[in-house]
């Protein structure tokens, strides 16, 4: 449900973009770092919008690649921690293990 919604923002966003962009075709002057050029107005608003999406979309993979990357060591991380309580003998089945009856709320409940 999540994605369809950030789809649906996205499709009313783009909308909304091209709509402002097609009402505003006068030709403008822009100012690069050495020189000038007249372009309609329209290319400069569809190229901003186009440089903000791979902006921003370059920073996300970047960011998803480092996330990963954490995964992966912390993967490798727990590996070894459960390999030496493993060779400590400590049990890591949680399920498996004996629970004191006091600490268990459903059997202080039972025999009450």
């Amino acid at each position: 449900m999540k994605g369809q919604t950030y789809v649906i923002l996205a499709i009313i966003l783009v909308i909304i973009v091209a709509v402002f962009a097609v009402t505003n075709v006068d030709p403008v002057e822009v100012n690069y770092l050495f020189w000038t050029q007249e372009s309609p107005l329209i290319l400069v608003i569809l190229f901003s919008v186009l440089m903000g999406g791979v902006i921003t979309a370059s920073v996300g993979v970047l960011r998803f690649y480092r996330l990963q990357k954490d995964i992966k060591l912390l993967k490798v991380e727990k590996a070894k921690l459960t390999q030496k309580l493993e060779e400590n003998g400590i049990p890591l089945d949680r399920e498996n293990t004996k629970k004191d009856p006091k600490e268990d709320p459903e059997n202080n409940n039972r025999s009450n």
